[in-house]
C-alpha cells in the first residue's frame, strides 16, 4: 500500500502508511569468520571503518 492510496483527512494532511505487525520482523547482528567473507564482504568492513574514524574525528 503506497501514499498515493492514502485519502487526505479534513485537515488535507494525507496519512503515512504504516507497517503491519505481522510485517515487522526482529533484526539479529550477525558475526561471520573473515575466512568465509568475500570481496563485498571485505569492502563493506573498509567503509564501516572509514566512517567511524569520520564520526570519530568529528566528535572530537
Amino acid at each position: 500500500m503506497g501514499r498515493d492510496e492514502h485519502h487526505t483527512s479534513r485537515r488535507g494532511r494525507a496519512r503515512l502508511a504504516q507497517t503491519p505487525k505481522y510485517a515487522i520482523t526482529e533484526s539479529k547482528d550477525v558475526e561471520f569468520s573473515e575466512e568465509f567473507g568475500d570481496h563485498h564482504d571485505k569492502i563493506a568492513q573498509i567503509r564501516r571503518r572509514a566512517a567511524q574514524k569520520r564520526v570519530k574525528n568529528k566528535n572530537s
